[in-house]
């Protein structure tokens, strides 16, 4: 251990995931760099009763189930002390795509020059619903539509993902169904990474924009599996590399609100500039404790909320983020 962290107490974080999502957060190089730090990352069997386990100065979750919520509340009841990161009943709002974004509608959040807002979007319930014969305006809807499940459990089936362009392309669907308009952003979408307070946004290639004069010649649905940039007809090339990074002071104060509003510390979420609306900007998806370790230095991001995590008296003083220092990388 290297002389900066000489006379601190050595912090024990236990974690569990399910066995296909360790690896996309727990590296070798974040164990290694924790190490280094002064703390210790130590996996927790999801197959012996937790109490049984530690100890731990805090816990790092991504395993759902009633058995698991009741193992925590049991160990928590044992262990006041430990902190859980975070909340099961804060993590089970974003299983559900209708209530997901709710919370982004009571942001408290002051921007000068962005506005952000949510697409418009409707759950259908049944399946007789997705018929030729259901108005999509009585859902105050217009196409092109994305058709995504109603639950985003990490499951195979909650990836899968359809553009749809006419009723006909609505057959397709089982309910109950989530309807999302889909808006135009220039192909970019903008992917904001939240450790605490600390805050990383990369752009990634999306859907390419669809025009009125496209939506004439677009019959059906594509599998968003089957979507490019030649399947519906794209203008030009999108130049990621020339792509304008959102303003960082937004992007901070953005994740910030979120994290207050959401009560969560580890988290992602989808951010798209409205292609129609000067500093309009959408949040569409926000995900729980996603693969970290596809950011380059992502290290770095979370042993700065680790530490601060380590160090702090409570859960709490993490989710205000009242003593926890801003940082924001745009790549």
């Amino acid at each position: 251990m290297s002389n900066q962290f000489e006379g601190q107490p050595y912090y024990k974080i236990g974690y569990v995931f399910a066995p296909n999502k360790e690896q996309t957060v727990i590296q070798p190089s974040l164990i290694t760099k924790a190490t280094e730090q002064g703390i210790g990352l130590i996996r927790i069997d999801p197959d012996k009763p937790l109490t049984e386990q530690g100890p731990f100065d805090c816990i790092m979750h991504k395993l759902y189930g009633p058995d698991w919520t009741q193992q925590l509340q049991q160990f928590s009841s044992r262990n006041p002390d430990v902190r859980i990161i975070d909340p099961p009943e804060s993590i089970e709002r974003l299983h559900n795509r209708d209530s997901m974004l709710e919370v982004v509608s009571r942001l408290k959040i002051e921007l000068n020059k962005e506005k952000v807002r949510v697409p418009n979007q409707a759950v259908v319930s049944e399946t007789e619903l997705l018929t030729r014969d259901m108005g999509i305006e009585e859902l105050k809807l217009r196409f092109p539509l994305i058709a995504k499940t109603l639950e985003a459990n990490g499951s195979d089936k909650s990836h899968q993902m359809y553009l749809i362009f006419d009723n006909e392309g609505l057959e397709v669907l089982e309910a109950p169904i989530l309807l999302q308009e889909f808006v135009n952003h220039g192909g970019i979408i903008f992917k904001v990474y939240v450790a605490g307070s600390s805050v990383k946004c990369v752009k990634r290639k999306s859907l390419p924009d669809i025009s009125e004069e496209k939506m004439k010649s677009l019959k059906g649905f594509l599998p968003f599996s089957q979507i490019s940039s030649n399947s519906v007809d794209a203008d030009e090339e999108v130049d990621l590399e020339k792509t304008e990074m959102p303003r960082e002071g937004f992007v901070v104060e953005l994740s910030r609100a979120l994290r207050e509003a959401l009560g969560l510390n580890l988290f992602n979420f989808d951010l798209i500039r409205d292609a129609g609306e000067r500093g309009g900007y959408l949040v569409i998806d926000i995900n729980y404790l996603p693969g970290y370790a596809k950011l380059p230095g992502y290290e770095t991001l979370l042993m700065d909320f680790f530490l601060n995590v380590a160090k702090s008296k409570a859960v709490e003083e993490v989710t205000s983020g009242d003593e926890l220092n801003e940082s924001v990388c745009l790549q």
